[in-house]
This record gives structure tokens, sequence and C-alpha cells, in this order.
């Protein structure tokens, strides 16, 4: 797969990824494999590899072992190997027994559980065990590393002449020992080896007396050296059987390194083996961590996530016992170019970077944390322009990088392409930003690219009805609590919530009504269109859920009603369960009915000359009859809990709103402006448009039971 720009890859957070992939390598030639990963574009290699790892996954989660178990560098012994008269030491020999025998326990778990993991069973189809191999250097090392007696009838012919030799000299040096000890020459230290000769620890002042050859002596020069007269001769004999005994060994291990060399494809082979089957279990651990699963694949470029997430912010809410919430996205040929809208911090940048990085990973042979039901294409290449990208170098503003960029999009992208835009069109006036990003959206979708586009302009919001292939998408957003919800919704715009940011933040209302001001009407209005649209939205989603429940009890309740004997009672509930759904099929058939005239609103909007004349009518569906109704349930409520006292308020009186009844305590008193206290949240307001209100006593003869 293409990438542009180069560190395209690293901007999608990838190399974390591969970073916690190499740490699950338990040998280097694994984390070569990882080091030199690639994003393929040959459909058969990408499943392949994806079986591949679900496979060792599924063995992993059953608790069975595979002997997998040979985790040593060996390259330096195989290039050793191939060289002629290379000789490799006993220990190294040890090590090419070992892989062998790893291979030989591999192939014979596949054997004893064929055809259950066949694409891991297919890595060994060209492997065969070479039993020589184990034989040759068990032949002549131990189980511990040393050449074995019987290597060679020389050798066993040197060791035992050397044995005796030992056994002779051992004899004599002990007699020597006692002799001189008698005598009271030894020094404290007694005996020891200097120069690979055995000597005699004597005290100095009787060294001429001790005959032998002088090896030394202490650093204090109180103690000398000696190595008896007595045991030269054998002392002699022993160094020169030991030099005969290794230049056998010598010769013994140049032959056996030269026998083995024959075999070098195979042990090669072997190495490359054991270094794949700990990359693809390290692939297979990781997607335990992940939760991962393999997706379907498709040859055509599109992506379909299906409760997909984005695997190291997973990662980090599992430490943290966080829940993490999954994201749903659909592109494909007739769904190419999804816009996402909504408020700063909401998630838009998130849900854009879950489907590039899980793309690339798919690619690269490594499952993904999204449902088995997902399907993804293969794609040529990738484009992402995320981030600032300005260059001090090449003197290159913010802006400019993002034209240089695009302008890379707009000569490339083709229907194999996968893009991704943050903030498209800033950096630059918003009118004429606005401007050229409706260009290369459509120069995009002409070009028949698929990606995903993250903005807060209008224009491009309204392009979903006009460009075909450009979809709507809005993150989520409780403004009551004033928190994201980080989930995404398709097919409509999002409001970037500003003025309501703003002013549930504590932001002076002055300066928010300034604001208000200063920001053109139509888009203004237009935006808290968007706004009220996504909060009915959300609550004609709940009230589906709530009707759903409704539903189920329904059925539930109707088996139950098989139970009554009683008809008048049976007929009673009937009636009761029949109001109660009809009450909420208004309530929804209502919330439909705003959303079909909403989208009349947005169709006339861009069809009308006279906006003052659209946006009149939009403010008096979707915000006067609802406003009504929610202030009458307002004032019920505050006559029902409060007294209406009157008088100048003061600082911690109970005050009510004029208009919309909304009960809070004043906290502070600026001249005509205020602070009000509701529920936790403070707010600026006017004084003269509260009234001061007494909390109502309840009447003592009401008890709760």
């Amino acid at each position: 797969m293409l990438l542009y720009p180069a560190h395209a890859a690293e901007a999608l957070e990838f190399n974390k990824v591969a970073q916690l992939l190499k740490l699950k390598c338990r040998t280097d030639a694994a984390r070569e494999r990882v080091e030199t990963l690639r994003f393929h574009t040959r459909i058969e290699y990408v499943e392949k590899a994806l079986m591949q790892t679900r496979e060792f996954k599924s063995i992993l989660m059953s608790g069975d072992y595979f002997p997998n178990d040979f985790t040593r560098n060996i390259e330096k012994e195989l290039k050793l190997l191939s060289i002629s008269g290379a000789v490799l030491s006993s220990e190294q020999l040890l090590w090419l027994q070992q892989l062998a025998l790893s291979v030989r326990d591999m192939l014979n778990w596949f054997k004893n559980h064929d055809k259950l993991f066949p694409n891991l069973q297919a890595l060994t189809e060209k492997i065969e065990y070479e039993k020589k191999i184990n034989e040759t250097i068990s032949s002549v090392i131990d189980e511990m590393g040393n050449v074995r007696d019987n290597a060679s009838r020389e050798l066993m012919s040197i060791r035992a002449e050397l044995a005796s030799s030992r056994q002779e000299l051992r004899k004599m040096f002990e007699s020597v020992l006692r002799k001189l000890n008698k005598q009271g020459y030894l020094a404290d230290i007694a005996e020891g080896f200097l120069n690979g000769r055995r000597v005699v620890a004597v005290f100095a002042e009787h060294k001429r007396i001790v005959k032998g050859i002088h090896h030394g002596e202490s650093d204090s020069q109180r103690t000398v050296f000696i190595e008896p007269e007595e045991t030269i001769e054998l002392n002699n004999e022993v160094a020169s059987l030991e030099r005969a005994e290794a230049r056998e060994i010598q010769r013994i291990l140049a032959q056996t390194t030269a026998t083995l060399s024959g075999w070098h494809p195979q042990l090669d082979s072997y190495y490359h083996l054991s270094g794949l089957y700990d990359f693809i279990r390290a692939k297979a651990m990781l997607a335990m961590d992940m939760q991962a699963e393999m997706p379907r694949l498709s040859p055509h470029p599109h992506v379909d996530l299906v409760k997909a997430q984005h695997p190291l912010l997973l990662l980090h809410n599992n430490r943290e016992g966080k829940p993490t919430i999954p994201l749903y996205m659909q592109l494909d040929k007739n769904k190419r170019i999804l816009i996402i809208s909504g408020p700063n911090a909401g998630g838009k940048t998130v849900s854009m970077k879950t489907v590039g990085l899980l793309q690339l990973m798919t690619q690269a042979g490594l499952l993904i944390p999204a449902s088995s039901d997902s399907e993804i294409g293969i794609f040529k290449q990738m484009m992402i322009h995320i981030g600032d990208t300005q260059s001090i170098e090449h003197e290159l503003s913010t802006y400019s990088a993002h034209l240089r960029d695009m302008k890379y999009f707009m000569d490339f992208a083709n229907g194999k392409t996968l893009f991704f835009i943050d903030e498209l069109g800033s950096g630059s006036d918003p009118n004429l930003g606005g401007a050229f990003a409706e260009a290369i959206v459509e120069e995009l979708a002409r070009r028949h690219a698929l990606g995903i586009i993250t903005t807060h302009y209008l224009n491009l919001k309204v392009m979903a009805g006009k460009v075909q292939g450009i979809l709507n998408g809005a993150m989520a957003f409780d403004e009551d609590k004033l928190e994201p919800l980080y989930q995404l919704t398709i097919g409509k715009p999002g409001s970037s919530y500003t003025f309501a940011i703003a002013q549930r933040s504590g932001l002076p209302q002055p300066i928010i009504d300034r604001a208000r001001q200063l920001t053109e009407r139509g888009h203004f209005k237009l935006d808290k269109m968007l706004h009220q649209t996504e909060q009915q939205s959300q609550k004609l989603a709940n009230k589906e859920k709530e009707l759903d429940k409704l539903l189920k009890k329904n059925k539930e309740l109707e088996k139950d009603f098989e139970r009554l004997i009683d008809k008048e009672a049976k007929e009673q509930q009937y009636n009761t369960l029949k109001l109660q759904n009809k009450i909420k099929k208004e309530e929804l058939d209502y919330l439909r009915d705003m959303e079909r005239k909403f989208k009349q609103i947005i169709h006339d909007w861009k069809k009308a000359d006279n906006k003052g004349e659209v946006i009149t009518a939009a403010e008096n569906v979707l915000f006067k009859r609802r406003q009504v109704a929610a202030n009458t349930a307002m004032a019920r409520k505050a006559d029902k809990n409060y007294d209406v006292v009157g008088g100048e308020p003061k600082p911690g009186d109970m005050v009510r709103n004029k208009d919309n009844h909304q009960v809070g305590k004043l906290t502070e008193i600026r001249g005509k402006k205020a602070i009000v206290t509701i529920g936790q949240m403070p707010f600026n307001v006017t004084l003269d448009e509260w009234v001061v209100v007494k909390k109502k006593e309840q009447p003592q003869g009401k008890k709760k039971k």
C-alpha cells in the first residue's frame, strides 16, 4: 500500500501498535519481522496472515501447548556453517541440535492435530525433519555441551592416559605436601595452580631449601610458589596430553561442522520457521489483549466496521476500568465520503483514526478489535492530513502545507484510495476556506475516492443533499451534562455547540450576547437548527427504545392474560396498556413529524432566495411549540412546590424565572446582573427577570409509607 505522507502510519499511531507487538516476541527473528511489517494489497496474502493469527489465537485460548520453544539467535552460527573451514564450538553445535529437535516436535504436534489448523500447518509443507542432524551432533556432544569421550578412538585413548597421569600426579603431589608440611616449610595457602602448573606455597626464607621451579611469589613477597622437582616430569606429561586432547577435540568439532554444513539449507529453514511461528504467536497474544477478531475480507475497496474500537484507547480504558464506545462505520461506492461534525473534544478525530488504524492493521495481517461481522476491502493507497503539517524548513504555513497535501490528493486519488482529512479548510479565512473545502470534497467524490473528513463548516454539512456519495455524521453530545458521548451517529450533521458550551462554562453573558450579534444571523440559526434536530434525534432514539421495551412487555403480558380467569380484570389491564401505547405512539409520531419537517426546511433553505422566511418557519416549527409546552410544564411544577413571595431579592433567596419558570438560588448580585445557581451550575442572568419564591411546606399528615 502506498502511504502519503511518509509518516502516515505514525500519524495513525500504527508504530505504537507495532511496538506492543514487538514486546510480545521472544526471538530476534520475530522482532525483525515486526520492524519490516508491510501493508499488503494482495487479498490472498492478507487473508492467509489473518487466518494464521486466528488459528494460533484459538490454540492459546484453548490452553493447548505448541512446542515452539527455540528462542536463541543463531544467525551467526548459520552463517559460519556456510563457510568452508569454519569450526563451531560444542555449545554452538548443541544449539543447532536444539533447533532441529524443536522443529521435530512441531511437526509431530501437527500430525497429532491433523487438519485442525490448516493455515499454520501449511507453513511446514516444504519442511522435512532430518534426523541425521540430531544423530551427528549427539554422537559427539553430550546434553551439557561437552565432547563425548567416545567421539573418536584417539580422544578416548588420550583421555584414558590423561586420567591415569593426573591420578599419578595427584598422589605424588600429596606426598610432597605431606613432607614439606612436616618440615614446616609450607605457607598457609599450601598449594595452587600457576601458569597452568600445580605448585606449592613455601615461606620465602625456605625457597632455597625446597627443590623445584620457581613460578612466582605473593605481593607481600613472603610466599614463593614452587613446582616441586618430583612432579615436574608428571606435570609435563599431563600438559602434553591436555594439548593433544585439545587438538583432537578441535579436529572432531571441525569434522562435525563440515558434516552439518551439508544440511545448512535445512537448518536455515528451521530457524526461519521457528521465528515465523514466534511472530504469529506474538500477533495472537496481542489480539487476545485487544479482544480482536478477524473481519471478512473483500477485494473491492470499502469499509464496514461493526463494534469497532480504537486498539490503543481500548487497552488504556481496560487498564483504567473504563468502557470504550464502539464505532459503526460504512463506506462503499454509494457512501464514499463521510463528513463528521460536532463539538471539539467530542471524538471526531479519534473516530477517523480508528478507521485508518484498523485498515492498516488488517492489511498488515493483524486481527482488529471489531466484530467478526465487519468487512474490510483492500485499498491500494492511503492519504491522510491530520494535525499541524507546517514546515519551517520549507517555509510553509499551516494552510500552505494543507493546500500542498490537498494538491497531492487531487493529483493521485482514485477509486482505490482511502483518505482522511482532519478539519478540512482550517487555517484560512472561514468563507474562502469553506469554499475551497467544498470544491475539494466535490473533486474527491468525482474521483470515487473513499474517506472521512472532519469539519465545522456549515457548507460542508449541507453537501450530503447536493453531491452524490456524501453523507453526514455527528458526534453525540449531552448538553445537560456538558459532556461528549463519543458516539458517532451516521446520517445527520452535528452542531458545534459553541454558544451552549460557552454559556455552561460560565463565560460572561455580555460576551456571549455580543458574539451572537457579531455572528451572521443565517449561519447562527442554521447551526441552532442542527443543534435542535440532533437533540430531537437523540430523544427519538430514546423513545424508540422505550417503545421497544413496552412492546416486549406487552408480549410477556399477553401470555399472562391467558392465565387470567377474571375477564373483567383482563379487559381492564388490556385497556390500560392500549392507552399507554397510544400515548407513547403519539409522542413518537410527533418526533418523526418534526424530523420530516426539518428535512423539508433544509430542502427549502437550499432553494429559497429569501433565507429569512425559511429561518422564521424553522423557528416556528422547532422552537415555539415545544417551548410553550415546556414552559407550561415548568410552571405547573413551580406552582406545586413554591409560593411567590416577591420583594427585593438578596443573596441566599430562592428565585424563579418569569419566562421559563426555572427555580434556583441567588448567590451573587452585580447591579442589574446576578448569579443564579440551578442544580450545580451557575448562570449569569438579568435580575429583573426573576422573582423571589419560598418552598411550600408539605402537610404533616402525609407520611411516606
